[in-house]
């Protein structure tokens, strides 16, 4: 399995999701389907090498506050849809060095316990379950043979990532290509961690706070297992979540395959 990621210069985490494999042997169509982190420090160069890739929608699924504090920057004639998955920003990637200090400084663990929780809310939230069925309408609804989708939260790795985990899922894509493909974000996503830690240190934080920024700046085995599993034991696994919470029809599965495999 490969990762395409995309030449962005002012952004991260911005990944092509075309070339994966199905079990029955289809493959994702490129420039059909992008995954990222937040776009507002686009550069024009940047914003122009979206355009000419075949961006026309983007799913931003950030909370109010987070869109208010780093609006999106797009190409002339995409199409916006303001999506929020969760209804603030649980994954605490957008929060500040003294918000951060104040909740995770004495637990070094407390990181891990909230990325814990976030990604069984994501899977058991109805505002959450509501907000990947309009993922889903967007995704049917992005028909041009030459269109891409972009979907996005601020860091592109847990919001953005169950995405990716229920659109691939629906695909017929096999979980071990799925679970790569979600932790591929360590690697994309490196450099920021690496700043992000340089930053808690110089301001003198706590092995504590260390330890839980490290948490919260990662994806993890142990926090994508929280999601399957509650998605196993109350809902009867992936197939009946996508076909029962996310109220995804055998017909539009079918679509979701013609227009996104080859």
């Amino acid at each position: 399995m490969s990762i395409r990621l995309l030449d962005i210069h002012h952004g991260h985490n911005f990944r092509d999701l075309g070339g994966y494999r199905t079990q029955d042997g289809y493959t994702l169509r490129a420039h059909k389907l992008i995954r990222s982190g937040r776009l507002n420090e686009l550069s024009e160069r940047d914003l122009q090498y979206l355009a000419d890739y075949g961006l026309r929608v983007d799913v931003d699924f950030r909370s109010p506050k987070e869109r208010e504090n780093a609006p999106d920057r797009l190409p002339a004639g995409v199409t916006y849809d303001f999506d929020p998955v969760l209804e603030t920003d649980e994954t605490k990637v957008s929060q500040e060095a003294t918000e951060l200090r104040a909740t995770f400084a004495t637990d070094p663990l407390a990181g891990f316990k909230n990325m814990l929780n976030v990604y069984a809310n994501l899977v058991n939230q109805t505002h959450a379950q509501a907000a990947y069925r309009r993922f889903f309408d967007q995704l049917l609804a992005n028909d041009a043979p030459d269109a891409a989708l972009l979907f996005h939260c601020t860091a592109g790795k847990d919001r953005t990532g169950m995405g990716a985990v229920y659109v691939l899922s629906a695909l017929g894509v096999d979980p071990l290509t799925i679970r790569r493909d979600y932790l591929a974000s360590n690697q994309s996503l490196a450099a920021q961690r690496l700043k992000n830690l340089d930053a808690v240190r110089a301001n003198g934080g706590s092995d504590e706070l260390l330890a839980s920024t490290r948490s919260l700046g990662r994806v993890a085995d142990e926090y994508l297992d929280v999601a399957l599993l509650a998605i196993n034991r109350e809902f009867g696994g992936m197939a009946q979540y996508l076909r029962d919470v996310l109220q995804l029809t055998r017909d539009q599965q079918r679509d979701l395959r013609r227009l996104y495999l080859e």
